[in-house]
């Protein structure tokens, strides 16, 4: 008498799923198949990319540098000496008109924001309003967590305490006038971060949420008064503070400042002379960086970038040769097909 096999719990049902008996297609890709799509790939890209590249080149920018360690510049006497809130000017001039909208960048070189410590110097738990932390900052935001008295420092860490902090004014000279271009600073910061991830303390008035901690040690006024001409544009809701708090990802960066949308400037700006004015107040000469301010427009593809459209035209082209190439090939090597 043959012992029947005792059927295993783990056993798949005897399905055509799970025993994977279902019909199934395998392509076979051809030369009629394969050549014909690597034209029509690298004809599509290339198309892409005359097009990006084009639209990139009529995007305009306006770049220029203020560290101040030329003798000439105006900036150069803030500079040398260090000192905070030094006034100095940038006159410039436009030789046909800027178009609109025109963003206004603020730019820093020689930064490393993406080096691990940096980047973990601060408290996510403190930045979305948790009073808790505001007593006990995280570990992670040393040496910048607590002050010489043992006060704790909200908001906390490397990355908030060297928020940058120089201000700008743009004056357009007309008649010997000087006409001020109005910033909008609306806006700037990206949604997730206004909506998602960072929160202000539910008390009111927002200064009491801050008994009994300290500003960073760089700053000169707190988190709750960055801003005295709109209250909702302060604490950890400040556009310029989560324009700063999101980490650039190389050495060189530029950072949205604001933009010019609003008067006489809605379209852009007019060719002309224009001067402006900054508050000298962040130190970069310690680590060899340097400083640049950036007009600049945009379009359907966002900013300047030569980069994109130039990727795909060599894609496309190396998707049109590399289809003349196996098309030589199989002309040349090709086998009669077995009966």
């Amino acid at each position: 008498m043959v012992k029947e096999k005792k059927k295993s719990p783990d056993r798949p049902d005897n399905t055509a799923f799970t025993q994977q008996r279902l019909p199934a297609w395998q392509p076979i890709l051809s030369a009629g198949i394969v050549i014909p799509g690597f034209v029509l790939i690298g004809l599509a890209f290339i198309g892409i990319g005359v097009g990006l590249f084009i639209t990139s080149r009529d995007i305009q920018v306006l770049e220029m540098d203020y560290t101040g360690t030329e003798a000439s510049s105006d900036c150069n006497k803030c500079a040398i000496t260090n000192t905070k809130n030094c006034m100095c000017s940038l006159d410039f001039n436009i030789s046909t008109l800027f178009k609109g909208p025109v963003f206004f960048y603020y730019g820093l070189t020689n930064y490393f924001q993406n080096h691990r410590r940096y980047g973990v110097s601060r408290d996510d738990s403190q930045l979305y309003g948790d009073l808790t932390n505001f007593k006990d900052p995280s570990t992670d935001c040393k040496p910048y967590r607590v002050d010489s008295n043992g006060k704790p420092i909200v908001p906390c860490g490397a990355v908030a305490n060297s928020m940058f902090n120089d201000t700008f004014k743009l004056y357009q000279n007309v008649n010997g006038q000087r006409n001020l271009v109005p910033f909008d600073g609306k806006g700037i910061a990206w949604w997730t971060d206004y909506n998602v991830k960072f929160r202000n303390p539910s008390v009111e008035p927002l200064k009491n949420a801050f008994n009994d901690t300290v500003k960073p040690l760089f700053w000169t006024r707190a988190v709750y008064e960055l801003d005295f001409s709109d209250p909702s544009n302060n604490g950890f809701l400040n556009q310029d503070f989560l324009v700063w708090m999101r980490r650039a990802a190389l050495p060189n960066f530029r950072k949205l400042y604001r933009r010019i949308t609003e008067g006489d400037y809605k379209e852009g700006l007019p060719a002309g002379n224009y001067t402006l004015e900054i508050s000298y107040n962040y130190p970069v000469l310690r680590f060899d960086g340097r400083k640049k301010v950036v007009f600049s427009n945009v379009s359907w593809m966002g900013g300047k970038n030569d980069f994109l459209g130039i990727a795909y035209l060599v894609i496309g082209s190396l998707c049109v040769v590399m289809s003349m190439v196996m098309l030589i090939v199989y002309a040349k090597f090709k086998f009669p097909e077995d009966n």
